[in-house]
């Protein structure tokens, strides 16, 4: 019955229950199943296993059908007799067809930790979203105001001497310049000139006012000193307007002004930063304003353009704190006080002092937010031929630097007041004392006060020897290294008149580089290392100089 059933039906038909007996009944169909046909019926049973291959060990085995619901059959042929029911099978539980859903995790209460974890995360984003825009910030209006161009090599540490070009460069000089700017009357007039001088090796400094009205050459003809950097970014400015164009002609007014403090004041600039009104006002209200050591009462009223209305400072001798309209009309202020200009550059190196201070300690290059609200500040309001670098250099080394390190220089303050007043064309002026455009007095005094750093800090002692038949050029050569800042010891004739070129003996074997350095530029030559007659003595100097005739022809 088993293997017509099979032939009948195929592999994938039920088998029917088995009787009590062990053999297979012919009776009825067993609810559910169905017979295989060409297209398959699909079941709403569970799919029953194969039939096991016939090719077992055994011949075939035993098939298994899956439990179907509970249902009472009749059983015509078996051992209870005819027309008895058979109780059927327990019914098993369908699988794969109507599966439970999943439970939904129940969420995890917020504890305090996952609270601190996630707002830990959080800040760490927002600060990475915060810097990110501030970098950009900082790095599009940082490259509006650092254009670069500039360079002190002592900036460097462990500079090599052969990258100095002369006295001087043992310090820092930047010629801080203030103008009116935009909707301002002569909006290009430098009314602020001050020479900050910067020596890193020995982490001193000096702020170097030089009067607005000091008569000068610009090189196209003869103005005042704060008109130089106007007259020449007009002239490069002359019928063209592009963008481009105007780029130039500011950066011709620069150079222009720079080779003339450079030449009337006798010492090298190595670097320039140009401010305007607007942004001086709010530097200062960036750090939270400025504390001022006022000496001498100040009142008066000045008009202010940005505003188009007066105002009226009124401070009393102490300590004052300024914001940042406060502090530009103290520092334009002049008409009131009794040296007019002279007063108004003393107020004006006060206050670039009282900013430093305030800068440092704030942090401000520590802090992001401040350097972006400096440089958004800044602007197009300022122009300087630093770099970012240069910039954070001279951050670090100003922080070496107390205030009573940093000398206060000016050329009208007594003793050492070196200009007058005069009147030029109408005009008043402020002249050398020693005469209209001779600056050696002047050139002197400064070079003399702000040595080179080098130069004081190997603090080198020299003889002179005048090798020539010229009278008094060992005399005149030792005058003009000691505006230097050299330790001239010594100043004679040598044993004989008849050198024809100067020669400079290093007694120190280089162990003072710079100073050999400087001599060795200075004289043209190459120093030696032994005296070239042994009837000088030398005494305790470091370094000889025979002066041959070719020093005879040289101013």
């Amino acid at each position: 019955i088993f293997m017509e059933n099979f032939k009948k039906f195929g592999n994938d038909r039920p088998k029917r229950p088995k009787a009590i007996d062990g053999f297979i009944t012919g009776g009825n169909r067993m609810a559910g199943q169905q017979p295989t046909f060409k297209k398959p019926v699909k079941s709403y049973l569970p799919e029953a296993s194969p039939v096991p291959s016939m090719k077992q060990k055994e011949g075939f085995h035993p098939y298994k059908q899956a439990s179907i619901a509970p249902k009472r059959v009749a059983n015509t042929d078996t051992a209870l007799g005819v027309g008895a029911v058979a109780p059927a099978p327990e019914a098993a539980p369908i699988e794969g067809k109507r599966k439970k859903k999943k439970e939904k995790k129940a969420k995890k209460p917020w504890t305090w930790k996952r609270r601190l974890l996630w707002g830990s995360i959080s800040i760490v984003l927002l600060s990475g979203l915060i810097a990110g825009y501030l970098f950009a910030k900082g790095y599009i209006n940082l490259h509006k105001v650092l254009k670069g161009g500039g360079g002190a090599p002592s900036l460097q540490k462990n500079v090599d001497p052969t990258k100095l070009n002369g006295e001087g460069d043992g310090r820092v000089n930047i010629l801080l310049l203030g103008k009116g700017g935009d909707g301002h009357t002569a909006p290009d007039l430098t009314d602020t000139l001050l020479v900050a001088s910067i020596d890193p090796i020995n982490n001193e400094a000096a702020l170097l006012s030089i009067p607005r009205d000091l008569w000068v050459k610009n090189g196209y003809s003869t103005s005042k000193i704060n008109a130089v950097y106007a007259f020449a970014k007009a002239a490069a400015m002359t019928g063209k307007k592009t963008p481009d164009q105007a780029k130039k002609a500011e950066e011709a007014g620069l150079t222009a002004i720079d080779g003339v403090v450079s030449k009337t004041m006798g010492i090298p600039i190595h670097y320039h930063i140009m401010v305007d009104f607007q942004a001086f006002r709010e530097a200062v209200d960036t750090v939270g304003g400025i504390d001022v050591n006022v000496t001498t009462p100040l009142k008066d009223t000045l008009w202010l353009e940005d505003t188009g209305k007066n105002y009226t400072i009124d401070v009393k001798p102490g300590i004052q704190h300024f914001d940042g309209r406060k502090a530009l009309v103290y520092a334009r202020s002049r008409y009131t006080s009794s040296r007019g200009d002279f007063d108004r550059t003393e107020r004006q190196r006060a206050m670039i002092l009282a900013l430093k201070e305030k800068v440092l300690s704030l942090g401000t290059f520590g802090n992001p937010v401040k350097i972006s609200q400096l440089i958004g500040t800044f602007g197009n309001h300022v122009q300087a031929n630093l770099t970012t670098s240069e910039i954070m250099r001279l951050y670090e080394i100003s922080k070496l630097i107390p205030a009573s390190k940093v000398a206060s220089v000016g050329l009208a303050d007594p003793p050492n007041n070196y200009v007058k007043t005069d009147n030029i064309g109408g005009a008043s002026v402020v002249v050398p004392r020693a005469g209209t455009f001779d600056y050696t007095e002047i050139q002197n005094y400064i070079r003399n006060t702000l040595k080179d750093g080098y130069i004081k800090k190997e603090n080198p002692s020299i003889m002179i020897l005048n090798g020539t038949t010229t009278p008094g050029l060992a005399t005149t050569k030792a005058n003009l290294l000691k505006t230097y800042g050299y330790n001239v010891t010594q100043v004679s004739d040598a044993p004989t008149k008849n050198y024809q070129k100067t020669i400079i003996v290093d007694l120190r074997n280089g162990s003072k580089k710079y100073t050999k350095r400087y001599l060795e530029q200075r004289f043209n030559t190459t120093a030696v290392s032994s005296l070239p007659d042994s009837t000088i003595s030398p005494g305790t100097a470091d370094f000889v100089i025979i002066l041959g005739q070719n020093e005879s022809a040289i101013n």
